[in-house]
């Protein structure tokens, strides 16, 4: 049997959207939301109607109407942690994401803009293995004080996808093999995934390396003293460290090609500030690696920043001794959602309640 499927992924400062029959990838777009674009918003949830009209132009643009779509199925947010699988989109779930009860994240609007839309057709909208899919050891928990636990928030969508693909490629078993998945975009998620599971990574919103637009881990003293100077509300540290940090704190755009273009030009600030994310990122998978003893079958890089040879080579030349390192560039998700959906359509599989 066929089924259409629109697929909806908002990124920080992307909306992905595609249209899939069946594990077919019909169509697809990436539609690029500026900073400038994004910065006449106060807030996440104000970017509501802007992202869902583009989506709507998209679909038009395929010819394919409402009606021809069994389901609508997104990318999942910060919600409360759950197990691994496909979800459908509930009014609880959406007002979960809307509360931001572990955080706030474009991936957030990902399961109020597929309801939204499948609404209007009367038909399911999913989600397959949310940001807050938690598959943690005990140890891994422990933050180094007993008021704060840390959390298993990732890119986990993308981290299996692309720790199934490196194992078909490597001709291993994908639940029986050790990895170090590095996924690097807007934000930057370093994780030992332990026969199929991610039993530890850094929470990309508040730590591990900087990124693109992100702090990542921060001086803590100095961090302390900067909240209560009285020079920021609570509202501009959080922006502080996500949405403008990063490459875009120290340079001003969270743009690695022109960032690049930068360094190509003798521009030695951006050489150095760029080096220094490779550095961190490199220092994060060497710290995944003893989660896992020493035991890694492969290093793999992926997500948009993998696309940057200057940026893998330097990581690489780090690492490398660690175990070999696979460069996957760019993102599965599009095709982990279909996937995902589609399982539950077919009814290989049962949709979990939220």
């Amino acid at each position: 049997m066929s089924h259409k499927l629109l697929v909806i992924n908002p990124g920080s400062t992307s909306t992905k959207v595609a249209l899939f029959e069946n594990e077919t990838k019909l169509d697809e777009e990436t539609i690029i939301h500026s900073r400038e674009e994004l910065q006449q918003f106060s807030g996440l949830w104000d970017q509501f109607d802007l992202r869902q009209n583009a989506i709507l132009v998209f679909l038009k643009k395929t010819n394919v109407p409402l009606s021809e779509l069994s389901a609508v199925v997104s990318r999942g947010g910060l919600l409360k942690s759950i197990a691994g699988g496909t979800y459908l989109v509930t009014d609880s779930m959406v007002a979960d994401a809307r509360a931001g009860i572990q955080g706030e994240h474009a991936s957030n609007l990902g399961c109020a803009l597929a309801k939204s839309v499948a609404e209007k057709a009367g038909i399911p909208a999913y989600t397959v293995d949310p940001v807050s899919v938690d598959e943690f050891e005990p140890l891994a928990r422990y933050s180094g004080h007993p008021l704060i636990q840390r959390r298993a928030l990732s890119h986990t969508l993308n981290i299996h996808a692309v720790g199934r693909l490196a194992a078909d490629k490597l001709g291993v078993d994908y639940s029986a093999t050790n990895f170090i998945i590095a996924h690097l975009g807007g934000g930057i998620s370093i994780c030992p995934l332990k026969q199929g599971r991610i039993i530890d990574v850094n929470d990309a919103s508040s730590s591990g390396p900087f990124s693109p637009e992100r702090s990542g881990d921060l001086p803590l003293q100095p961090f302390i003293k900067l909240c209560f100077s009285g020079e920021y509300t609570q509202q501009q540290m959080a922006k502080l460290v996500m949405g403008e940090g990063g490459l875009a704190a120290y340079l001003k755009t969270n743009n690695a090609e022109q960032v690049e273009q930068q360094i190509e030009q003798g521009d030695a600030q951006a050489k150095e500030v760029y080096e220094a994310m490779a550095y961190q990122i490199s220092k994060e998978i060497g710290a995944m690696a003893t989660v896992l003893k020493g035991e890694v079958r492969a290093i793999v890089i992926s997500g948009g920043l993998a696309k940057s040879k200057m940026l893998t080579e330097w990581i690489k030349g780090r690492v490398e001794y660690i175990a070999d390192v696979l460069i996957l560039p760019g993102e599965f998700e599009m095709e982990a959602l279909a996937k995902g959906a589609l399982r539950v359509l077919l009814k290989i599989e049962e949709a979990k309640n939220y």
